[in-house]
Formats: structure tokens, C-alpha cells, sequence
């Protein structure tokens, strides 16, 4: 059966969503500045350092030059017959749904979602830099969520420049099985094109034309036709080996046809076994084109992926399979809300199955209710065009709906069904924060509500003992962002204190402990008796809990209270109250009594067992460690390893990326406020760092005092 309606504008087939994906400043934004201006939806080219690229349209994007909230876009990419035979669409045109992620690590929970609803993803790396820690965390992302990519080797015009390098990099630091199909012509100040390794052509910009619009396909010759011709072995060797139909093909000395090749590598790169690899500089205009073929020709449409697998919320062991198709029942997958200025909140969502159309009623299976939707949009940055319908494969806006979350399934009514939703990490620092005047504490109470609402890792509490608001989020940059947008957004004006660091406490060795809780004073008391053991778990395996209890010591009625005391108790630790992990804690024993014994007493019980056990099982204070890379011209070097160093800094390596020094390190989150004003006075302006979150360590004796006595005040 057909899976496209007949009303739809662009079928399934030539549908691809796409993410744009990178370290910071590789310029994912640049590129996708020059896809809208070569596909026509934009007309004039804005560079980001100007503060004028489409998909930077909040206020901090354009004054920092940086990618703060994922932008979606969609435009249309028409692949002319008449420049040869690299195409596998001649003619027909593409719709292309596309999300400019931010590079930053305090944003990478606006890159997980993305990934999360999307067919496929283009991966930017800068020439120079090579792959930096960011890109290997977005690389992670993609592969959890089985994203066919292509890798973008961007800034070819740059000194130090060199594609293959930064090739070998993405096939020994990445793990990918890396083919070239784009490779650059010169590089630096020379970068004058590309060699189409696929057809064995050469693909020069004219530099008569600044847009780059202009472009001659030529035949290869020299050293040019070398490099070709070994990279097209390369290739077919490689799609032989990923695809079934090709290499039976090659195993049989059979001749691979052209078409045959394409739709080898097309198999290959959906399947996630091929990344193609093209070269070239969005910046300079050079090689944006072929890109934009190669997205269509290689990655999937959302016909071209698995089905998404849902769930029965009733029974997570019934799995439901959703089939892309107009004519099966909605389902869409809320992976973003965002709170507009004009239309309130919108909640963006991907279709996997069905239509849904302006005024239908949409289930939440979370809520168990039903909502009507106001309006439906498609999104082109911060500009809205209202629309009457939505089809499968689709990425869209919805307006009207109160009670939805970000991860939320919307269904067709009576449609019992839940699809996997994005994760995120924890948060790793925290402030407080309060308005300069009383009669702005209700509105800065809405602004984080709703700020809360749209950042799944953004998180607002009230501290029961001070009473003061706490914000925690994924850095600095994180919470500062946040603070501007409460000042800019709400026109609330507040006082913040010092970030604030989230440790974490656990165990390091095996332990007993008993509580007892026993109110007897007349009339009905309060009794609950609790043994058990604890142990250190694996790292990252978070609180396990077994239920070892025979002969009804416990009764079972009193077993889940007990798990909840269990529980509760890992959100104080006994060092400085901050929240334990990974241990794995044995109910054994404990006593109960006919008439005193509640669920309550059980409850307590089992936390002041935890609470005992804590005192005997040396129990010590984690702080989290963030890895560090710092690009620095090699004058510099010895006083930047120097300052991480004195930063309790552990160096891991350093290597040479053409004349700049790369030094990677893990060091303490607590160490590193400040570092970016550091790092520029160190290296006269000439430097510049990046870290993500690594892992938790053991904080030093000397430095437990200190975080204990700022904790406990």
C-alpha cells in the first residue's frame, strides 16, 4: 500500500530530516546559512560573526556569535539533470526538514533531542582542529539513536588545514568506517574545489562568483586523477564489505555499476555501516552544493529507517511496532517546548505515523487525557507559517496544549502507545537566585517555571533549610544564559550567589546497618524494625535493591515501604548531605508489630538502617572531573599545563595539530570557574579550551573540610 496521502506536498520518499551537528565553532551554523541560500529560501548570506545567520535569532546567539536553543528550518533541494550523472534524484525535489544544533556542552541536551527525532545528521568538523571533544560526544548521541551520518570536514580554507588527517582522525578517534566521496582540491588560501570521487570528476568554484554559486565540473588529470582513482578503490572496497548486493557483486569480479555503487553507499550509510566524508568550507562558499546532493543520495528518507517501536503503557512488555505511514493512526514524539513571545507555548514534535490536522484532538498516553489542537506550524527559525496539516515524517510546531513535557507521545485518541523519549544528564552546577524586589518574586517564580518547562536539564528547587531558590544546570554558561533570558524575557531583575558545585557521596565498603523506629506512649504507636546490608555497587549502576527477607519477618505489605526509605535515603548523604550512588543494598531482617507497626514506621525505619550503615561503610565525598582540551600555540604550552596543573589538573596527552599545541586534561569542575578569562591572560588572547563532563573522583581529603563547611554553612 502507498504510505503517502494524496494531499501531501513532498512524499515520504524525498523527505530527509536532518541535524547539523558539531564541536563549537565548526561552523555548523555557517553551513546551515549557506544550505538556506543555495536552496532559495534565504536570499541574502548572514554570517554569524555578524550576528546576522538565520538559525542564531535569539538575542545572547547573536551577541555571543555562539548556538544556544536547536533551530528547525525546512527548505527544498532540487537536483538538476544537466550536471552529470552524480546525482540518484535528477530532477525531483526534495523537501529537507533541518535542526542547527548548538556546539556548546552546557546546550547538549538540545543535541540529544534533536538526534533523538531524527532520519539522519550531518557532522561538522573544522579542517584544523580536527575531532574535538564535543564532536565526540555528539558522535555518542548519534550512534545511541542509530543516526546515519555524513561527516562535513569544514574551514578547508584555513591555515593548517588538512582533510586527511582530520579523515584518519574520524576512523581511529571515532571508530567510524570512514569513506571519502568529496575530497578538497588544495587547501588554504588554494581551496578551489572538490574531486566528485564517486563519478571521477573535479568540481571547481569560480572566483569570479563571491556566493558560490557558480561552479564548472571538469575532467581529472595529474596527481588529481591519482588520488581520485585510489579513493574510488577505497570506496567500492569498503561498500563491497558493508552491503550485501555490492559485494556479491565484487566477490563474483562482476563490474559495479554506477548506480549501483550509489545505491550500495545509500544502503551502507542507512544502515550505519559507511560514513561518507566530503570536504570543503561553508565560510568560503566552496563544496555546499555536492553536500546538499550527497543528503539526498545517501541519507534516509523516514521510509528508509526501521520503524519506530513504541510500548503499551499498561504493559512494557508489549511492544508496538509504528509504521510510517499518512494512512496508519498519529503518533508524534514532543522532543521540544518553547515558550514564544507571541503564540505562547509551542510545542515541537515529529510525526512517526498519520495525519494530524488543525482542530484534531490529540491523546497524551502519559496523562491519559485529551487536548484539541489551536494551531499547527512549520518553523523557520523564530518565523512561523501556519499550516492545516501534518504528515508522517514531519517536523512541526503545535499551539493550544497545556500538558505536555518534553518526551511525550501524542496519539490519535484511544490510542494506547508510548515511544522511547530523549534522556538527558544530570545537572552539574547549581546557584541561587532571587529578585531584587519582593514584588517580582511571583513572576521570577513563573520565568524559571517556564524556563524549567522547556530545558529538561535546567532544574529549580527550594532548599528546606534556607528557604532559598536553587537553580542547577550543565555550566556556567548554562546558568548565565538563563539568568539573561529571566532579565530580557520576563523583565525580572535578580541576585545570584556563587555556583554551587553537585557532588556526590557513595560507600566504599561492605556494611551492616539496623534502624529501629518504636513510639509507645499510650493509644496506637509506631513500629518498624529494619536490618540490612549494603555494598558498593558498579560505577554508574545507581541504588540496586534486593529483598533477601524470609519468614515474614517483614511483612510483605511493609516490603515497598521499606524500599522507599531506601530510597529517600540516597538523597542525603551523612557528609554533607549531598545525594549517594551506586550502592547495592540487601534486605536481611528486621521485626514488626501486630498493632503499632504502619508503613510509615517501616519507612523510617529503613532510613535510619541506611543512615547507620552509611557511618560504618566509610562513606566518601565525589566531585565531578571534566575533560579538558586546550588548543594553544606551543609558545604558550608549558604555562598552560602549568596553570592545569595547579588547578589539581591530571595531564592525560598532548599532541600537534599543525603549529598549535593540543593538551588534554581532566580536571576538577570546582577548579575550573573562571578558566576562560584564565586561559586568554595565559596565552595573550591566543588559546582556547573546551571540556565535557567525564566522571566523578574521590574529592582530596584537604578539600572535604571546605566543601563540608560552605555546604553546612
Amino acid at each position: 500500500m502507498n504510505p503517502n496521502s494524496p494531499n501531501r506536498q513532498y512524499v515520504l520518499e524525498r523527505t530527509r530530516n536532518i541535524g547539523i551537528a558539531a564541536h563549537i565553532d565548526a561552523g555548523k551554523t555557517t553551513l546551515t546559512e549557506r544550505i538556506l541560500f543555495y536552496t532559495g529560501m534565504i536570499h541574502k548570506i548572514g554570517e554569524v560573526h555578524d550576528g546576522g545567520a538565520t538559525t542564531d535569532w535569539m538575542e545572547q546567539e547573536r551577541e555571543r556569535g555562539i548556538t544556544i536553543t536547536s533551530a528547525a528550518v525546512t527548505t527544498e533541494w532540487l537536483q538538476r539533470p544537466e550536471e552529470g550523472m552524480s546525482k540518484l534524484f535528477p530532477g525531483q525535489k526534495h523537501r529537507i526538514n533541518i535542526i542547527d544544533t548548538p556546539g556548546h556542552v552546557d546546550f547538549t541536551a538540545e543535541v540529544e533531542r534533536s538526534l533523538r527525532v531524527l532520519d539522519g545528521a550531518i557532522v561538522v568538523f573544522c579542517g584544523v582542529a580536527g575531532v574535538q571533544p564535543q564532536s565526540e560526544t555528539v558522535w555518542r548521541q548519534a550512534t545511541k539513536y542509530h543516526v546515519p551520518r555524513i561527516v562535513f570536514v569544514n574551514k578547508m580554507d584555513r591555515t593548517g588545514a588538512d582533510f586527511e588527517r582530520v579523515f584518519n582522525e574520524v576512523k581511529e578517534k571515532l571508530g567510524a568506517n570512514a569513506v571519502r566521496i568529496l575530497i578538497p582540491i588544495g587547501c588554504e588560501d588554494q581551496l578551489r574545489g572538490q574531486i566528485d570521487v564517486v563519478n571521477q570528476q573535479a568540481v571547481y568554484y569560480s572566483d569570479d562568483d563571491k556566493f558560490g554559486s557558480t561552479y564548472t565540473i571538469r575532467e581529472l588529470d595529474g596527481d588529481l586523477k591519482e588520488i581520485a582513482r585510489e579513493a574510488y578503490q577505497e570506496l567500492v572496497h569498503a561498500v563491497a564489505d558493508a552491503d550485501e548486493q555490492v559485494g556479491e557483486k565484487f566477490l563474483m569480479e562482476e563490474t559495479v555499476t554506477l548506480e549501483e555503487l550509489k545505491q550500495g553507499i545509500r544502503r551502507a550509510t542507512t544502515a550505519n555501516k559507511l560514513i561518507p566524508v566530503a570536504g570543503g568550507s561553508a565560510f568560503k562558499n566552496k563544496g555546499v552544493q555536492y553536500l546538499l546532493d550527497a543528503v539526498v543520495d545517501y541519507l534516509p528518507s523516514p521510509l528508509d529507517i526501521p520503524p519506530a517501536v513504541g510500548m503499551d503503557p499498561d504493559n512494557e512488555e508489549t511492544k508496538i511496532e509504528v509504521i510510517t505511514s499518512d494512512h496508519a493512526k498519529f503518533v508524534a514524539l514532543a522532543f521540544k517546548l518553547w515558550a514564544d513571545k507571541y503564540v505562547g507555548k509551542l510545542v515541537f514534535f515529529r510525526v512517526y505515523s498519520g495525519v494530524i490536522k488543525k482542530g484534531d484532538t490529540i491523546y497524551n498516553p502519559r496523562t491519559r487525557r485529551s487536548e484539541r489542537v489551536g494551531r499547527l506550524i512549520q518553523i523557520q527559525a523564530n518565523e512561523h507559517k501556519d499550516i492545516d496539516a501534518c504528515y508522517a515524517g514531519d517536523i512541526a510546531a503545535m499551539v493550544g496544549l497545556k500538558n505536555v513535557t518534553t518526551g511525550d507521545t501524542l496519539a490519535a485518541e484511544k490510542h494506547d502507545v508510548v515511544l522511547e523519549p530523549p534522556t538527558f544528564p544530570e545537572p552539574v552546577i547549581s546557584m541561587a537566585v532571587e529578585p531584587k524586589t519582593k514584588a517580582d518574586q511571583e513572576k521570577l517564580a513563573l520565568a524559571l517555571a517556564r524556563l524549567s518547562e522547556e530545558d529538561p536539564t535546567f532544574m529549580v528547587k527550594t532548599d528546606e533549610e534556607t528557604g532559598q531558590t536553587i537553580i542547577s544546570g550543565m555550566g556556567e554558561l548554562h546558568l548565565e544564559i538563563i539568568i539573561d533570558r529571566i532579565r530580557r524575557e520576563f523583565k525580572v531583575e535578580a541576585n545570584t550567589g556563587a555556583p554551587q558545585i553537585a557532588y556526590r557521596e557513595t560507600i566504599t565498603k561492605a556494611a551492616g546497618g539496623e534502624g529501629k523506629l518504636v513510639k509507645q506512649s499510650g493509644g496506637r504507636g509506631q513500629y518498624g524494625h529494619v536490618i540490612l546490608s549494603m555494598k558498593p555497587n558498579e560505577k554508574g549502576k545507581g541504588l540496586t535493591i534486593e529483598n533477601k527477607v524470609i519468614g515474614g519477618s517483614i511483612p510483605k505489605e511493609y516490603i515497598n515501604a521499606v524500599f522507599k526509605g531506601i530510597t529517600e535515603s540516597m538523597t542525603n548523604g551523612i557528609i554533607a548531605g549531598y545525594p549517594v550512588i551506586d550502592v547495592h543494598v540487601e534486605i536481611l531482617d528486621g521485626s514488626y508489630h501486630d498493632v503499632d507497626s504502619n508503613e510509615n514506621a517501616f519507612t523510617m525505619a529503613a532510613i535510619f538502617a541506611m543512615k547507620d550503615g552509611f557511618k560504618k561503610a566509610k562513606s566518601i565525598l565525589l566531585e565531578p572531573i571534566m575533560a579538558v582540551e586546550v588548543s594553544t600555540p606551543d609558545d604558550y604550552q608549558g604555562d598552560v599545563m602549568g596553570d592545569l596543573s595547579r588547578r589539581r589538573g591530571q595531564i592525560q596527552n598532548t599532541e600537534m595539530k599543525g603549529k598549535l599545541s593540543i593538551v588534554h586534561a581532566n580536571v576538577p569542575l570546582k577548579e575550573m570557574f573562571g578558566y576562560s578569562t584564565a586561559v586568554r591572560t595565559l596565552s595573550s588572547g591566543r588559546a582556547s579550551y573546551a571540556m565535557t563532563p567525564s566522571h566523578f573522583e574521590q574529592v582530596p581529603n584537604n578539600i572535604v573540610e571546605e566543601i563540608v563547611s560552605d555546604r553546612l554553612g
